[in-house]
């Protein structure tokens, strides 16, 4: 019986882990879709990079953001989308609502 109560509990963290590969790839594929659609309505070509880096906006407006805000930018989107950014989880899909280590991270 312990043996089965272990095993059961191994192969409950790697349900955890296939689910939160799982949720990665869905963001990533739904990040891959969008950036196809822009390239197809701009004609196929790749966007220029520059200095400042054109996002669109909700509403479908550019908008610049410096290079210097970017990285926090990304973390920002990460924790929105549902991925711990603090070094405690960091990378791992958020399950129980907002964490006080990313909070605390984000308000630096």
């Amino acid at each position: 019986m312990e043996s089965l109560h272990s095993e059961l509990g191994i192969l409950k963290l790697e349900v955890k882990k296939l689910l939160e590969e799982n949720q990665r790839y869905s963001l990533e594929n739904e990040q891959l879709r969008k950036v196809l659609k822009r390239e197809a309505e701009a004609g196929g070509q790749p966007p220029v990079q520059t200095e400042s880096h054109p996002e669109l906006h909700e509403h479908g407006e550019h908008i610049d953001i410096d290079i210097v805000g970017e990285g926090y930018d990304n973390l920002a989107r990460l924790y929105h989308e549902g991925f711990h950014i603090c070094n405690v989880y960091y990378g791992h899909l958020r399950t129980e609502g907002d964490c006080l280590f990313c909070l605390s991270f984000l308000n630096k």
